[in-house]
């Protein structure tokens, strides 16, 4: 019995170098359009393709059907690590982002949909290079996930076993995965063709609805303008945050709602509760920003709401500067940042469901302390949740604090300051963007030093992959027969 199976692992990484190799190609009608020169992509994709035949050829023999867990965890971590370093090419080879270690964390940050940036002034790149940042936030959401499980069944694999640890599909796998996979695939391309109607409609280009469209569908947040959404009128900015809170809803909503099991709907504790989150933060918010300030309350609204749908469902797009908010908004600010969208969304974050198992432990544990022979099950969506569900729950969430002081120690120690630092760390690991002190919504990440970059690039694809499937490669009985 073998630990894991290499053969197995190279070929799917070489489909993933494929389907990157196609992305690539997808940006040269860009270059086309705006006379840009063409070569970054062209000789990515060369390189890309170069990989993957060469992948190809060495796991030729590989029996897919031999797959194991282990090697599930194994490639899912593997891939998030390939995409992100072939997804810094075409910035190294156009000059763009000519140093590897910024490249790599411009890449990592569009492929995990975090959002935050090296670049400093984003208005100067070229609109091929805009695109491919905007379009990795794409792939990285949900359509890479789409592609492969796509293409899976050719390579005789169900895959339950790949995707079922990748945080966007963990809660929306199913037995008949391709069904699901194509009416995901259908909702999240129908969403994003919805808001670039609605946004050409308004004050942006083609150009821009489109890249837009791209980070917030993919709660990523990068932006073709400076100072993100401020650049933009108030439809613009309302039409987003519609957009960025529908992006936070687990997709198996629409996929009830798409098959009329409205009663599915009612009894999903998730939705209702990110609701409520949503809607008592925008209101503090909204109250914070009247009380200590002259804003109307149309502009308070708007901006208290947009901040937090945008933090909470880790998108990353401003419509103001909140650093200049009063010290309650900033707190306010912090705290959402670990709160995270629903399950099943491309969202990152904590998650709200794992936020709701902790509150009916804690009354749980009062229910108990008030009567000791009363059975007080932990419940969600009317199902009895498991101990050992249970108790993976509380683990994630202790291990993810615990991994935000150990990051947070670690930026410290390069010469960051504690308050950008923290957030920086919260930030990355979460997949918001911008963070709070140097690295607010005006800011950019440029100014860290490089090991600060490399630690908090990694953080991003631990994050994504929701911890547990990086740490599982770490732990000695991964590596035991």
């Amino acid at each position: 019995m073998k630990l894991i199976n290499p053969p197995v692992i190279l070929r799917i990484l070489s489909t993933i170098l494929l389907i990157e190799t196609i992305s690539f190609l997808a940006c040269l009608p860009v270059s086309l359009i705006y006379k840009e020169p063409l070569y970054p992509f062209i000789w990515s994709s060369v390189i890309c393709a170069l990989f993957c035949l060469i992948l190809r050829l060495i796991s030729e023999n590989a029996d897919m059907d031999k797959i194991s867990n282990r090697d599930g965890y194994l490639v899912v971590t593997l891939s998030w690590v390939t995409l992100s370093v072939m997804g810094a090419l075409p910035y190294i080879i156009s000059g763009t982002i000519p140093s590897f270690i910024n490249a790599f964390f411009e890449s990592s940050s569009g492929f995990t949909t975090t959002g935050s940036s090296i670049l400093t002034d984003v208005e100067i790149m070229p609109y091929s290079i805009l695109f491919w940042r905007s379009f990795t936030h794409w792939i990285g959401g949900i359509g890479i996930i789409m592609l492969v499980v796509i293409i899976l069944p050719t390579l005789r694999i169900s895959g339950y076993q790949l995707f079922s640890l990748e945080s966007s599909l963990k809660e929306k796998i199913q037995p008949k995965t391709k069904a699901v996979a194509y009416r995901i695939g259908i909702i999240y391309i129908g969403l994003t063709i919805a808001e670039i109607i609605l946004l050409s409609m308004g004050d942006m280009t083609l150009f821009d609805s489109i890249c837009h469209s791209f980070g917030t569908i993919a709660t990523g947040g990068f932006s073709t303008k400076n100072n993100s959404l401020q650049y933009y009128s108030s439809y613009s900015q309302y039409i987003v945050m519609i957009f960025m809170f529908l992006a936070g809803v687990s997709f198996l909503i629409y996929y009830y709602i798409g098959k009329l099991n409205f009663k599915k709907v009612r009894q999903n504790e998730e939705l209702w509760f990110y609701i409520s989150v949503a809607f008592v933060a925008g209101s503090l918010a909204t109250i914070i920003l009247l009380a200590h300030s002259g804003r109307s309350f149309e502009v308070a609204f708007r901006e208290g709401f947009f901040q937090v749908i945008s933090i909470m469902t880790c998108t990353g797009f401003t419509s103001a500067n909140y650093l200049f908010w009063p010290m309650a908004g900033l707190l306010l600010i912090f705290v959402v940042m670990f709160s995270g969208g629903s399950t099943g969304s491309t969202s990152g974050g904590i998650k709200m469901a794992r936020h709701l198992i902790v509150l009916k432990n804690i009354k749980s544990v009062f229910v108990r302390l008030n009567h000791p022979n009363a059975l007080a099950p932990i419940k969600l969506n009317g199902k009895v949740v498991s101990e050992s569900t249970n108790n993976s729950i509380l683990s994630f969430v202790i291990l993810y604090l615990f991994l935000f002081i150990i990051g947070t120690v670690v930026v410290v120690a390069t010469g960051v300051d504690p308050v950008t630092s923290a957030s920086s760390v919260a930030t990355c690991m979460a997949g918001i963007g911008p963070g709070l002190g140097q690295v607010g919504p005006m800011g950019n990440f440029a100014h860290l030093p490089e090991i600060a970059k490399v630690v908090l690039s990694m953080l991003m694809i631990i994050g994504r992959l929701e911890i547990i499937t990086v740490f599982t490669l770490f732990s000695k009985s991964f590596w035991k027969l």
